[in-house]
């Protein structure tokens, strides 16, 4: 048995007095083994809450990346928005030229008479003005929301190495380019309506206007009639105005009828040659003359309510060789 002990003398500075503690070598050991414990909690205490510490700083930094990062992919996002408008843009508009610019009428009505057949209730397309279409310049602007900080790699949270910074950063210079290429080709074909407006003869005497100021309340194609309960084909565009609204020529021509009927109530028809003529229904008053020549934005006629009609509108047909064609191809812009 181990009786080895361990004296202590505490003395005190003011009294002089002395204290005496005796203890066993097992209890210094005891005490020695719980202090030894008691530090090395205190210790991992302290590591623990350091690396807490740390740990809430990274934290905060890695939702400040995150924020960036949401930013920057939003913006990206508005980049593929914006160049899958403008190649649709492209689209419709190519389509459009070559149906207007086409002087094979068997061709043109084997096209335009597939109209669509639209569902009930079917929401109001508007086409995007020119001038509201995002410019170079600003698609540039927004390229200095991208800094220099690398994104998060998502795996192990912490930031990508160099070559995701460079592959985020070529998606990037991707996207600019084909927004720039499509731009250009959107430009080539405005360029190449205006070379086709040489063609006076043929372009002067097409139409490519909405005749009217106003809402496309109903399309072209099969739909319920309002009266029948039945399905019948619309073979125009409805647009909603106020009456007495003006309504334009779409283009240059002569007008061949001008008067009432008993469904388009009072309608004017106008002769624009090549096969192509238009008609305006449900006028409240008609300002033009059978053999009248008429030029494009001339006012023909005001917006009304005769006829089979159940509101104030324009019914407008395009017709070819006699066929009803959808009028929307015949609308480049508004």
């Amino acid at each position: 048995m181990d009786k080895k002990k361990v004296t202590l003398f505490m003395v005190s500075n003011q009294t002089g007095k002395t204290r005496k503690i005796v203890l066993s070598a097992a209890w210094l050991k005891a005490i020695s083994f719980i202090g030894a414990i008691v530090i090395i909690i205190f210790a991992a205490g302290l590591v623990d809450y350091f690396g807490l510490l740390l740990q809430a700083m990274e934290n905060k930094r890695l939702k400040a990346e995150n924020a960036q990062l949401i930013k920057q992919f939003q913006v990206v996002e508005s980049k593929v928005n914006a160049l899958e408008n403008s190649l649709e843009r492209v689209k419709t508009f190519t389509t459009k030229l070559k149906l207007i610019t086409n002087v094979d009428a068997d061709d043109r009505i084997t096209k335009l008479t597939m109209g669509p057949k639209p569902a009930a209730n079917q929401p109001v397309e508007e086409y995007e003005p020119m001038e509201a279409r995002q410019e170079g310049e600003e698609i540039a602007a927004q390229d200095q929301v991208f800094s220099n900080q690398k994104p998060l790699n998502e795996q192990v949270g912490e930031l990508a190495n160099e070559e995701a910074d460079k592959d985020y950063a070529s998606l990037v210079v991707r996207i600019d380019k084909a927004v720039k290429e499509t731009q250009l080709k959107e430009q080539s074909v405005i360029d190449l309506w205006e070379s086709l407006s040489e063609r006076q003869s043929l372009l002067n005497s097409t139409p490519n206007m909405k005749p009217a100021k106003g809402w496309i309340t109903s399309r072209f194609g099969y739909r319920i009639s309002p009266f029948t309960g039945k399905a019948a084909l619309h073979a125009g565009l409805d647009i909603a105005a106020a009456p007495g609204s003006p309504v334009y020529a779409p283009a240059d021509g002569v007008v061949v009828f001008a008067s009432y009927d008993e469904s388009y109530g009072k309608l004017i028809t106008i002769d624009y040659g090549f096969g192509v003529t238009t008609r305006f229904g449900h006028l409240s008053q008609i300002y033009v003359q059978v053999g009248q020549r008429v030029n494009k934005w001339d006012v023909v006629g005001a917006v009304g309510n005769t006829g089979r009609s159940t509101g104030p509108h324009l019914h407008y047909e395009v017709r070819i060789n006699g066929t009803a064609v959808d009028p929307i191809n015949y609308i480049l812009d508004e």
